[in-house]
């Protein structure tokens, strides 16, 4: 009797064992993990402290889907992100969660708010078109594939310079008279891009602070970023591919270096040396 009671006992555990085998593969199968970071690229003038959004709503749109409505809702959080913290490298995480498998090609960003803020203290209240009611679309191309027990990587650029339009003159904080907020928003797929990460030197191997970084395809600016306090710069999510990179500031002779490759998921690494602008004299000696 013992030894038929010991029998059932392993049966029942060996079932429990098998059924919570085939839920896990069940549920890897069926789901996999999405991660969603923003970056920005940098404002181009120095007189802004703050480029600030707050997001409120997040849904992403499954490809191929018949249904009235193919999103789904990753986020319902509230947040508000200081823009120009978010450059050169540094990212936020806005999902990481896990969905549905299959293929996702939009993502629809609900911005409630936009705030710009000098850095003498003006404010400004941006109105936002739109971005709240049906949220701004930004297209995943390629579209992002989530797999089974796998993690499947989005980056959302939000470029600030073409984002927040200044109206007026931006060299000084009297001659700014506003902003337009008009949202440019770029979604990389990180298992198709790679990143560009380098210094930009002066002839004294003295790394150089606001140095434009102009990421070009096809005689196109792809994306820009600028160097940060000692040189550096990273720019994210670049698709695979072949571009010319320059590199220019005022005082400098700009740079062109042709044909650097950006290889899917890698890093690629470029610095470069600028000569300073040497400038005549009235009487023809360099100044």
């Amino acid at each position: 009797m013992k030894k038929n009671v010991l029998l059932i006992l392993a049966a029942f555990v060996f079932g429990v064992f098998v059924t919570a085998c085939d839920d896990s593969s069940s549920k890897d199968a069926t789901t996999g993990k999405l991660k969603l970071e923003l970056t920005d690229a940098p404002f181009p003038t120095d007189l802004v402290a703050e480029a600030n959004v707050t997001i409120n709503k997040i849904e992403i749109r499954k490809s191929g889907e018949s249904e009235e409505n193919p999103f789904v809702l990753l986020s319902e959080e509230e947040r508000t992100f200081n823009l120009l913290t978010l450059s050169n490298g540094v990212t936020a995480n806005l999902v990481d969660m896990d969905i549905e498998v299959g293929s996702y090609d939009l993502i629809r960003l609900y911005v409630d708010q936009a705030e710009i803020v000098l850095k003498d203290g003006t404010k400004y209240d941006l109105k936002v078109p739109s971005g709240a009611q049906t949220g701004i679309k930004i297209f995943i191309d390629p579209s992002v594939e989530v797999a089974g027990g796998l993690t499947a990587e989005l980056l959302l650029d939000f470029n600030v310079s073409k984002s927040f339009v200044v109206q007026g003159n931006p060299d000084t904080p009297a001659g700014i008279n506003g902003f337009i907020f008009k949202p440019t928003i770029k979604a990389s797929n990180l298992s198709t891009a790679g990143r560009l990460v380098g210094t930009v030197f002066d002839a004294e191997q003295v790394g150089i602070e606001g140095v434009e970084v102009a990421i070009i395809a096809a005689d196109t600016v792809y994306t820009t970023s600028f160097t940060g306090e000692n040189g550096e710069y990273t720019v994210l999510g670049i698709d695979a591919g072949t571009y010319n990179v320059e590199y220019a500031k005022e005082g400098f002779e700009s740079a062109l270096v042709e044909g650097i490759a950006i290889t899917a998921a890698n890093q690629t690494e470029q610095d470069v040396t600028l000569q300073a602008v040497v400038e005549e004299t009235t009487d023809g000696t360099e100044g």
